[in-house]
């Protein structure tokens, strides 16, 4: 496993040469975002697949 250092160094040198500090930000910020919910899944706090359709059809209704 890759301590915090060399994953954060891989993901900015995946990064296009021309990517700015806010795209560095960005890919950070949406990598913490998906460990967080992994974490949440590994311990059983994620939402049933039937509830988030419940929830979007609400949102994609007319």
């Amino acid at each position: 496993m890759l301590d915090t250092k060399e994953q954060v160094i891989r993901m900015i040198q995946a990064l296009p040469d021309d990517a700015s500090v806010d795209d560095v930000l960005s890919e950070i910020y949406f990598r913490i975002q998906v460990d967080a919910g992994l974490d949440e899944l590994d311990q059983g706090r994620g939402i049933p697949h039937e509830e988030v359709e419940a929830r979007l059809s609400k949102w994609t209704s007319p």
